[in-house]
């Protein structure tokens, strides 16, 4: 079996954890809860009667950002013809945390089984998330 959907809209990085310095707890912010409860909800949308995978898994990711509205022509060709990946925030490794995270106990029991990562930045016409977990 394989999980394959997409979130559309603007795409979040995993924030770092904030310190509460009056109670000295620590706690994830709101953006990035809300963030997470998005790629949930695209996901059992999809699948609404999911089972976690239980062996090792494969996981795809595509970051899809839009080309910004000051790239130049020489830019535009550039990315038409694949030569040039966006280098902007944010960063591939806080999307990969998130989107893992967020799926957690959902697509797999837990996220050491995963054991294959593949993940890309490229530019689009709209900004989404492709994400692809297969069971391998």
């Amino acid at each position: 079996m394989i999980y394959e959907f997409e979130v559309n809209g603007e795409i979040r990085g995993k924030a770092r954890p904030r310190l509460n310095t009056y109670t000295g707890h620590v706690y994830t912010d709101t953006v990035t809860k809300d963030y997470e409860n998005l790629i949930k909800q695209y996901f059992k949308v999809k699948y609404p009667k999911y089972v976690p995978f239980e062996n090792r898994v494969l996981v795809k990711i595509i970051i899809y950002l839009k080309i910004q509205k000051n790239t130049t022509k020489k830019d535009r060709k550039l990315i038409e013809e694949g030569l040039l990946s966006p280098t902007k925030k944010p960063d591939i490794d806080n999307v990969v945390k998130i989107v893992l995270d967020a799926l957690n106990k959902m697509a797999f029991i837990d996220d050491n089984q995963i054991t294959k990562l593949d993940v890309e930045k490229v530019y689009s016409e709209e900004e989404k998330l492709y994400i692809k977990i297969e069971e391998y």
